[in-house]
This record gives C-alpha cells, structure tokens and sequence, in this order.
C-alpha cells in the first residue's frame, strides 16, 4: 500500500525478528519506537540515530542532508521528554533531526514486510530509494528471528558527471555513560562499528551491544562524535560531514570526564561510491542488537508490591544463537542478498493473490505483529505473545487463550512455533483437574493462573490442538498431548468445575462462563456453545484417530445433543443468541463466594440492583461471535456444527444489524476505535431496543479489528463477498497512516495480536483445505473467474496454487518441500483431470489421488478436460 504526505504521519513499520524486539521506521524516513531493549518503547528516539547522505563532483560538496521528509505536526513538542531546552512547549526534539536539511516529499510504500522509501525533492540532484526490512520467510523460524534491521539504497545518477554518493548511518550507544567502547572493525564479511559498554554485567537486563554494518568497499567511520555538552557533538559532526571527502575517525580511551549533561556517545559507519551517468550504486547497511536478558518487566507494573529489581530475568531465544550484536551482523552480512531475495518471494507471492487490495493489505500489515514487542520467544525458542502492549509494558500476558484463538496466522506461517504454544499451555496452565489457566505464567514452571477458566479459551485449546496435528501430519505429537487434551474437554461435565459449565453432560454450556470480552455470561448462548461444539468435533477426530473408540461416542453424542438444543432454542430466525436470562439473584447464588475479576463480590458485580436485573448479558441481541465455532470449523476442515442456512442467517444478521458505514450517530461509552464517519461492526445490537439489557454486554459499542476480520472471513466463506469486502474496507481506512499507524491495529494496547484473524481471509478466499495427516491439500476459491492465484502455506513448505486458464491449473512450491498423496479442488467437478502422470484417479467428485513429492521450484500441472 502507497502512502504520502500527511498519510504517512503515523506510520511506524516494526524492523526485527520474531521475537526480538524491534525498531520502528517512520513515514518520513526517522528510526524510531527503540524497542530493542526487551520491553515496548512507544514513541521513543535513540539519539541522534539517523542516515544521511552526501553528494560530491570533483571534490567539491554539491549537496547533503538527512534521509527524512517533514517531520509531521504538532510541532510544541513532547510531553514523553523531561529535559532542559526539551519537552512540551520547546518545540520538537533536536534529535528528530527536523532542523537539518531534509527531503521534502517522502512516498512510503509499506507493503510488509518490506518497505520501500522514495525520497523526493526539486533542489537534491538524485533520486533516492530506501528498502528497509528484516527477513520474513514462512517455514524458516530461525532466519525469521534475526535481531537486526536490514537496509539498502539505491541512488541513479540521471546527470551528466560523475557524482560520489555517500550515505551514512549514525546510531548513539544506548547502553550506558560508563565503560563505553565504540569500535570499527573489518574482516572479509564486510565493515563494522560496534557499539559496545562495559558499565553493566552480563546477566542484567541492561548489558547488551549495537552493531553498525556495510559491505561496501570504502567506508570511513568516527567512532565517537565530538564530546561536549549542549550541541557540541551534532554541530561537530555536521560539520565534519558536510566537508569534502570522508570521515577522520576520533577515539577516545576513557569515560566522558565532565558529563553533566547526560550525552550519550555517537557512531557513524559512511559508505562511498562513484556512480558513472546513468549508473545506479546499491549501498547496505545492517543494524543489528544483542540485549541477551529479558526480565519481567510487567510484574512490577501490575503489582507494585514487587521490586522492579527483583524481577525473574531469562535468556531471549536469540542469545543462544549469537554471542554479540558483531557475531549478527557477522553472520548475516554474506547472506544479507539470499535473506533479501527470500523474503521478496513471500512479498511477491502472498500479494499477487487474488484477493481485492485492502484485503491483501490487511492480511500483509498484520504479520507486522510478529515482529513486534508483543512477541516473545523463551530460552529454547518457544513462542509467547501479549494480547497486546502499552507504552513501555506488554500488555495482558500469557498468550491468551481466548485473543490469541483468532490469530490464524502464526499456525499456517510458522507451524513449528504455533505448536509450541500448546505444548506450554498443556505442560504449565493446566490444574490437575483439568482446569486450564487462560494465562501462560513466566517464568516457565510458575503455578498456573488462578483466576477462572474461560470458555473460548479452554475450548479454544481444544481446536487449535486438532489444527496443528492436520497442519503437521505428526500423530505421534497428538499422541503425547493427547492425555491433557481430553481433560482440558472433559473439564466442561467435570464435578470439579466450579463454574459448572456443562455439568448433565447434555451438550449444552450452562453456568458461569468466563470469556474474551473480560466478564462471564450465565445460562446458554450461542456464541460459547459453538466453541463447545467445535472441539467436542475436533475431539471426536482426534479421539477415533487414536483409537480412543468410547471417547469419541461419548463426544459425538453430546455434538448432537448440544446442535440441536443450539438450533431450536437459541435461533429466533434471523439469529442465534443466549437463552433467555433468569433475571432472579438465584441465578448468582451458586457462584456467590466466587472471585470476579472487577470486584470481590459476584453479586455485587453481576446484580444490577435498580433494575433487577442481571449485567453484562446478551440476551435477544444479535452478537458478531455468535457462530464463531462454526468459523473455526470451517479454518481447521471439520465441517458442520450448526446449520448452514442458519447460520447464513446470521452473518446476514450481523452485517445488517452491526455493522455501521458511519458511526458518526452511533453511541458509544466503551473504547473508541472507530470515529466520525469511519465504519465497522459493532460487538453487540439489540434490534429490538425495548430488549436492550439496562447494563448490557462489555464492550458491545466498540469495533475491534480481530472479531471484524474474523466475522468478514466467514461471509466470504459463505458467498457474501461484498458484505465482507465493506468490512475490510472499513477496517482499513480507519488505518490510513493519517490518523492510525496501518501496521498497529489497537485493541487492548498496541500490536494486537487478535488482528492476525486478518489471515483467515486469505483461506476464506483460496478456499484452502489441508490434512497432512492424510497428505491432502485442496483448494475450493470463493471466487470464479477465469484466472486466479493464491499464496498458500503448511509445514516445511509455502508457494502458489494458479488457475492459469479453464483447462489448466498448476501447484508451485516456492519454498521447501511438499509430500502429498491427494489434491482437492473445485475445478475438478465435472472434468477429467490430467497430470504429469497420466488420468488421475478420482475418489470423489473434487479428489484425486495424487501421490507426489515436489521440492522448491517445482510444479505440478493439472489439465482439465471435459468428461465426454
């Protein structure tokens, strides 16, 4: 997606691994949101860290200045900084750069995970060009979650002469006043400034190291910009810069003597190049962190009684792979054009799909969540996750259960890291009753959460473990889990369950029901009955493919049961809802000694003593999540759990009733994500207002971009591609670098993670199906036309599946290998398929056999011809 002018004043675009930690790049071109140091870092500068560049005929300086647009307005300056000559009321920040010579027009387009920056202004001689990414490569966890920032330029010389171009990279050492050791070094690989410090001991969360990287032949440095106080270093350094030729290094050997001021001591790593006419020169340049420490940094946040000092601190998953920010930059510089190259695949791939553009844009910026602080990975690579995070603190730990339920593209992308999540949930969350935490606690080996479990989350557990097992094919996996898997589903009729989900074991989830929304719904609803349906599906599956004949009976019978109750009492034919609510204090009673999680008391809580009524409830309203397990359903290949027309209904219902063009006249007490004349669909309606709850359902006003996502994948999924279409649409304008940044969606912070259901548009649209269990992949397209392509991704393996005419289609890995033994697809029915192989034999209409191994760059065409 292009953006430029004020259309690029909140973009941060998140440069770092998987788990890494990352820096931003703004609209205009400034590195910024420094959030490498093992915590979130919002709205933050390191310095004077900044690229410049210079241009020179026969010696003499033509031109030089900063590689930034216009700093974006309010220009009165930040309440963030505290500082003599800085904050509110002096202006913008020196470090900003704004006071240097600039470009004036920027054009960013962000098409993630790449961003590619074109720099403009009349009086420059040269176009500049900027890449700016960090290796995303489905299947490749390892290359995927290097800590580092990777850029290149390119500079065309349209003139006449000879120009030497230099572009410099200048970045403060943040890491300490004390013991700073700022050193250039060189070796076959490339040219390095490291920026190290030796105030801190290796175990704190503050001992770390920068590394700055070229693989240019000519390079000049300074170690360390002028000391002094005030401006002295920016002016000597400007100076320096501006003059002909390169750098003249400086050192120095002890600490800042007189350093009352606080400066922070400055590197700078030039590149050089002549560029002949009509010649373009590529520069490189790499930016690589190591902060091997992670610590708690929340705990202390939420519980004051605790010693920030004292927080449990690990090792990052990254600093068991490299020993410096130096050994990084080290490993990549020679790989810095294979990593580039592999990552424009999935660029190139995933974005020629067909699928309308705000759809690809939605799905594309929300991978930006990977790479940034709302992600984790443990010591031994483990993946964890935030919901979401503030400005300087992850934001509700745990890999959450019932948020990260909708992030769908984690599982297909990174498989091996996806199962990682159940595997901690199941070892570290789970009660020996088979209550589940919703909350995974670090450091690993805590007691689990204690609060209460949450239905969508535990069922939840439940369905994303039979997603991963057909997404990986590995029964031995299922197997090992297995075991915590049935307890985690048996926990619903369990006596031991407090909140007495479905305690008859009838198939219906009654009693206090914990849920995503933060609050707990009483008596029998729509929305949380289909997760209980989906997993007790998914278990049955899994249940009989191990053999566990009785289990999957006992899950089939209360499928049934709970289908039909759900169809016949909770429709009302248009859609589903919860059961009509007991407006008596009865209801409360048997969970009145109960903990809530705002307040002490469950009456108190949940009674609404003016009205006499109960809070917090659905009632007869139309809910966005009412069919949710149906949605997860159709992700994980299961099939049916409610009715299709119903549920058609439904999504009918929704997009009717829930969904705003305009909010402009809308009511909305809770949070604001949606303004003005901006659209989206709201969590709960009540058409009939007179059956409006006094005190209804939290949240039900506000629009939050992962259940939206998630609820337009389902309509295409259904054939209502318009309707779902006017939801991304709306999603996306909201973020339309003006007023929002398009790679941070917001729910319960910044980052969130629950947006990542933006993928599930890409399986809604492909129509992809997979069960590597029995070697199957598929595709049944939700569009017909008379070409199509689509990216898609498993285990080991990614590449595109291509309608090339209507006699022809083609399988293409592009990366990794694909074993299969059946391929499905709609374009099948009716015609006879040919292969590289001969007539393929069907075994149904849309399925034929297909035993195939297909290594990277290989195909498999498929010719179609009708039966005679």
């Amino acid at each position: 997606m292009k953006y430029t002018a004020s259309h690029t004043n909140q973009i941060s675009f998140p440069l770092g691994g998987i788990g890494t930690g990352c820096i931003g790049l703004s609209g205009t071109g400034r590195l910024i949101d420094w959030e490498i140091f093992g915590r979130p870092n919002k709205e933050s500068y390191n310095g004077y860290s900044h690229f410049a560049v210079k241009l020179e005929k026969d010696g003499k300086v033509l031109d030089t200045r900063v590689l930034n647009g216009d700093l974006p307005p309010h220009y009165i300056g930040s309440t963030k900084t505290h500082w003599l000559h800085s904050g509110f009321g002096f202006g913008p920040d020196q470090i900003t750069m704004a006071g240097f010579p600039h470009f004036k027009d920027v054009v960013f387009q962000g098409d993630f995970p790449i961003a590619q920056l074109s720099f403009h202004d009349e009086t420059f001689p040269v176009p500049m060009e900027m890449k700016a990414f960090n290796p995303f490569i489905p299947s490749d966890d390892f290359h995927s979650s290097l800590p580092a920032a990777f850029f290149e330029f390119e500079v065309l010389n349209p003139t006449e002469d000879t120009l030497d171009c230099t572009i410099a990279l200048s970045v403060q050492n943040p890491t300490g006043l004390k013991g700073v050791r700022n050193r250039f070094c060189e070796n076959e690989n490339g040219k390095f400034l490291k920026l190290e410090c030796t105030e801190h001991s290796e175990d704190t969360p503050h001992f770390g190291s920068l590394c700055l990287a070229t693989d240019s032949d000519q390079v000049s440095f300074q170690e360390y910009w002028y000391r002094g106080g005030w401006s002295d270093g920016i002016e000597m350094f400007w100076r320096d810069f501006t003059a002909g030729g390169p750098l003249k290094n400086r050192r120095y050997e002890s600490d800042f003597s007189s350093n009352q001021q606080l400066v922070y001591d400055v590197g700078t790593l030039a590149a050089h190049n002549s560029i002949l006419p009509g010649e373009t020169k590529t520069f490189r340049f790499l930016l690589t962190w190591y902060y091997p420490n992670m610590s708690k940094h929340w705990e202390h946040r939420y519980h004051p009684e605790k010693k920030a000092e004292d927080a449990p601190v690990w090792k990052h998953y990254y600093a068991g792979l490299f020993s410096s920010a130096f050994d990084c930059a080290d490993y990549i510089l020679p790989r810095f054009q294979w990593l580039k190259s592999k990552t424009e695949l999935f660029q190139n791939a995933l974005l020629s799909s067909s699928l309308p553009a705000q759809e690809l844009d939605a799905i594309a910026s929300n991978l930006s969540t990977l790479k940034s602080p709302t992600v984790l990975r443990l010591t031994n690579g483990e993946f964890y996750g935030f919901e979401g995070v503030i400005s300087d603190c992850g934001c509700c730990e745990g890999s959450c259960q019932h948020v990260w339920n909708y992030a769908y593209a984690l599982p297909f992308l990174f498989p091996k890291l996806e199962r990682t999540m159940r595997e901690l949930e199941f070892r570290y969350s789970m009660r020996e009753d088979g209550r589940m935490g919703f909350r995974l606690i670090l450091p690993l080996g805590s007691p689990p959460d204690d609060f209460r479990a949450c239905v969508d989350g535990q069922m939840g557990a439940v369905i994303k473990t039979y997603r991963e097992w057909k997404i990986c094919g590995n029964n031995h996996w299922l197997e090992q889990l297995w075991p915590s898997v049935w307890k985690a589903l048996s926990y619903a009729w369990s006596p031991a369950n407090e909140d007495q989900w479905d305690l008859g074991q009838k198939g219906i989830i009654t009693g206090r029901q914990h849920h995503t929304l933060d609050m707990e719904l009483f008596g029998a609803n729509s929305w949380l009955e289909s997760f209980y349906l989906c997993a007790l599906k998914a278990a049955a599956e899994m249940a009989e493919a191990l053999s566990k004949h009785k289990e999957a009976e006992l899950c089939r019978e209360l499928l049934a049961e709970g289908k039909s109750f759900t169809e016949s009492q909770l429709y009302n034919g248009s859609y589903f809802h919860q059961a009509a609510v007991d407006n008596s204090l009865d209801t409360l009673l048997p969970f009145a000694d109960q903990p809530c999680l705002h307040g002490d008391s469950t009456m108190e809580v949940y009674w609404n003593a003016e009205k006499k009524e109960m809070k917090y409830q659905i009632g007869e309203g139309c809910m966005i999540d009412q069919v949710i397990g149906q949605w997860h359903a159709n992700n994980c290949g299961l099939g049916e759990i409610l009715d299709s027309a119903k549920v058609k209904h439904a999504l009918e219902s929704i997009y009717h009733y829930n969904y705003h063009p305009s909010v402009r006249n809308i009511v909305n007490p809770w949070r604001l994500y949606t303004l003005n004349d901006e659209g989206g669909v709201m969590i709960c309606t009540w058409p009939d207002e007179e059956k409006r709850p006094s005190i209804p359902l939290t949240y039900n006003s506000e629009t939050m971009a992962g259940f939206e996502y998630g609820v337009a994948a389902h309509m295409v999924q259904e054939g209502m591609l318009k309707e779902a279409h006017d939801i991304v649409v709306s999603i996306r304008d909201r973020y339309d670098g003006y007023k929002r940044n398009p790679y941070n969606e917001i729910e319960c912070g910044s980052n969130y993670a629950r947006s990542m259901a933006s993928y599930a548009l890409l399986l809604a649209y492909s129509g992809f199906q997979y069960d590597m269990t029995k070697g199957l992949l598929g595709f049944c397209p939700a569009i017909n036309a008379p070409a199509f392509r689509f990216f898609w991704s498993l285990e080991n393996a990614w590449g595109m599946f291509y309608k090339e005419d209507e006699t022809t289609a083609r399988l293409t890995v592009l990366y990794g290998t694909l074993q299969i033994k059946t391929f499905r697809c709609s374009l099948f029915r009716d015609k006879q398929v040919i292969t590289d192989f001969g007539a393929a034999v069907k075994t149904e209409p849309d399925t034929i056999k297909c035993p195939v191994t297909l290594k990277e760059g290989e195909s498999l065409i498929f010719r179609l011809e009708s039966k005679q």
